[in-house]
């Protein structure tokens, strides 16, 4: 389940970074790079912090292929997905729903602490989302106010955890947990749930 889940992962943030990079007029290395740092930008980060090296896609280049995959497929479907203005709000949300079991999994793969693999996990989910935002001069997605991003994989790595507990079969905790993530991230956006912004009186 968890190679299925990766493998889905990579191709959809891949295009998630396409299609913001369509949005900035970048010309098609431009695009490629974006996509390229969306879809493993954060497993990287993952990799040098538990110290994997090569990072996992220097060790295998089915992440590459899938990446041209989904950037070529972007390229191809752009003027029907940029009709498409929720596209790249779903392609962004099931790959944070799908990246976060991912890192807790490697987590779990180097016998860290629960609370470690969680932050894995959020950091697999997120930071590629926000180092493609950067690149393109864009407030970070996991820094906007307004949104709940980075939560909610904290949220689903809680879920997976307690169900792992009670025992539940891996693959289907796996499934439930990134159904979980992606479910209360439409929702979030669906009924303008915030976290509470800080801010210091006169």
């Amino acid at each position: 389940m968890i190679e299925i889940l990766d493998v889905i992962g990579v191709f959809v943030f891949a295009i998630s970074g396409v299609l913001t990079a369509i949005n900035k007029k970048l010309d098609l290395f431009g695009v490629f790079i974006i996509a390229f740092v969306t879809a493993v930008g954060g497993g990287t980060l993952r990799d040098v912090l538990i110290g994997r090296m090569p990072v996992g896609w220097m060790q295998n280049l089915d992440y590459v292929y899938i990446i041209i995959v989904g950037y070529l497929t972007a390229l191809f479907f752009r003027n029907y997905l940029n009709k498409l203005r929720v596209s790249l709000f779903l392609f962004d949300t099931i790959g944070l729903g799908i990246y976060t079991l991912i890192g807790i999994e490697k987590g779990l793969e180097y016998g860290l602490h629960p609370i470690i693999c969680i932050a894995l996990g959020t950091i697999t989910a997120s930071f590629g989302g926000l180092i493609r935002d950067i690149l393109c001069n864009e407030i970070p997605l996991l820094l906007r106010k307004g949104t709940i991003y980075a939560t909610i994989c904290i949220f689903g790595g809680i879920q997976f955890f307690i169900l792992r507990k009670l025992g539940l079969e891996s693959s289907i905790n796996e499934l439930v947990t990134s159904l979980t993530i992606i479910s209360v991230r439409l929702a979030a956006v669906r009924y303008n749930w915030s976290l509470p912004v800080v801010s210091i009186k006169n």
